[in-house]
C-alpha cells in the first residue's frame, strides 16, 4: 500500500560512462538523536546489519560490470546494508536484494561482495541520503551521508569496455538505421585510438548502410571518420585513394586541416602534402593549411621548404595570437631541432 511514511522514499540514478547506478531507499529524519552513538543504528551486526536508510532494505543497480573500492561487482541489483563499526564499517552488496530491512539478510547465503571502508565528517545532514562525488571519467564515489558522518565507497567501470559493448548493443537496436550512430561510435574509439579495426567497419557501415544499402549516407562526416580510421591504422593504399573522393565533397578549409594533420599524426607526410595541394586550389590564401605543409615537408627531409612555407603564413596575416608561436618554429625548422608537440 502507498500510505505515506515518516521516511520518504527516494530514488535516485547517475550515469557513469554508459552505466547506469540507481540507489533506492527510504530516508530517515535525526530528529535530535545521536544516530551513530545510540541504539537508531545497530553497531557491530549485533544483532543485525544496518539497512542503510528505513523501511525496506536499501537497493543499488548497475547496469554495468563495477568494481567497489577496486573489487570486482557483477551487473545487476543488490540489497545493500552496513555493519557499523567505530571509523570503520563493513559494506554489504547482496544479491537478496527484496527484504524488510537487514532483519532477514543471510550473511551466509545472500552476501555478493564485502568491502571495508572508513567514513569521515561531514556538514550535518539532517535527512539520511547518498551523494555522488569527486567524479572522473570512469570513477564516481558514492557517500552514504547522515547527520555529521559520511561513508564513501568509489565506484569504478573499464570504460572502453563499458562502452564498445554498449555501442555493440545499440548499433543492433534502433540505432541501425541512424548513420550518425555508427559514425559516433566510430568516432569515440578512434579519439580513444582503441577498437579502431571495428570502428573502420562501423564508419563503413555509416557511409554504405545495411543490408541492400539501407539507410546508406554518404557525406563529409562520416568519410571523414573513414579517413580518421585509415590513417591511425595506416592503410596507405585506401588513404591514398580517398583524398580524390574528399576533394569531392563539399568539405571546408577547416576540415582540410584536421583531416592533413591526422596524416601527419601517423607520418603519412607525403599523402598529406598530396590533400594540401588540391586544398590549396580551393582555399590559397589559407594561412594555417601552409602550417601543415611546411611540417610535412620538414619531416620529409625538405627543411629550406618547410621554413620557406613557415614564412609563407606570416605573409597571409594569421591572428596576432599566432605570429610568436610561428616565428618560433621557423628557428627550431632553421636549427633542425623542430617538433610536433605532444598534447595530453
Amino acid at each position: 500500500m502507498k500510505i505515506p511514511q515518516a521516511s520518504n522514499l527516494v530514488s535516485e540514478s547517475q550515469r557513469l560512462g554508459v552505466t547506469d547506478i540507481t540507489i533506492k531507499y527510504s530516508s530517515p529524519s535525526v530528529n535530535g538523536r545521536d544516530v551513530w552513538n545510540s541504539s537508531v543504528i545497530p553497531k557491530n551486526g549485533d544483532p543485525i546489519a544496518w539497512r542503510a536508510g528505513a523501511n525496506m532494505n536499501t537497493t543499488i543497480e548497475f547496469s554495468t560490470d563495477v568494481a567497489i573500492n577496486g573489487q570486482p561487482l557483477k551487473a545487476g541489483k543488490y540489497g545493500f546494508h552496513v555493519i557499523p563499526g567505530d571509523n570503520t564499517h563493513t559494506l554489504i552488496f547482496a544479491h537478496a536484494n527484496n527484504l524488510w530491512g537487514s532483519y532477514y539478510l543471510n550473511m551466509e547465503e545472500d552476501i555478493s561482495l564485502r568491502v571495508e571502508v572508513a567514513s569521515r565528517p561531514c556538514q550535518f545532514s539532517e535527512k539520511l541520503d547518498y551523494e555522488f562525488l569527486n567524479w572522473e571519467e570512469d570513477a564516481v564515489e558514492i557517500a552514504l551521508e547522515w547527520a555529521d558522518k559520511q561513508i564513501p565507497f568509489k565506484v569504478s567501470v573499464d570504460l572502453n569496455t563499458t562502452v564498445i559493448n554498449s555501442f555493440r548493443a545499440e548499433l543492433r537496436g534502433e540505432n541501425t538505421n541512424r548513420w550518425q550512430a555508427w559514425n559516433d561510435a566510430a568516432s569515440w574509439c578512434i579519439n580513444r585510438n582503441i577498437n579502431l579495426e571495428e570502428a573502420l567497419e562501423w564508419a563503413n557501415r555509416s557511409i554504405n548502410g545495411g543490408y541492400g544499402g539501407f539507410a546508406a549516407n554518404k557525406n563529409l562526416t562520416n568519410v571523414s571518420t573513414k579517413f580518421y580510421a585509415l590513417s591511425k591504422l595506416n592503410i596507405k593504399e585506401q588513404l591514398s585513394a580517398m583524398i580524390e573522393e574528399i576533394a569531392a565533397l563539399d568539405y571546408s578549409d577547416g576540415d582540410a586541416f584536421y583531416l592533413s594533420k591526422s596524416l601527419i599524426d601517423s607520418k603519412n607526410y607525403a599523402l598529406a602534402l598530396d590533400l594540401l595541394k588540391l586544398a590549396h586550389q580551393k582555399y590559397p590564401d589559407q594561412w594555417y593549411l601552409y602550417t601543415n605543409d611546411a611540417v610535412s615537408n620538414y619531416f620529409l627531409g625538405n627543411h629550406e621548404k618547410a621554413v620557406e612555407l613557415m614564412k609563407k603564413t606570416l605573409d597571409l596575416s594569421p591572428p596576432q595570437q599566432h605570429i610568436a608561436r610561428i616565428n618560433e618554429v621557423i628557428s627550431e625548422m632553421e636549427s633542425g631541432t623542430y617538433q610536433i608537440p605532444v598534447r595530453s
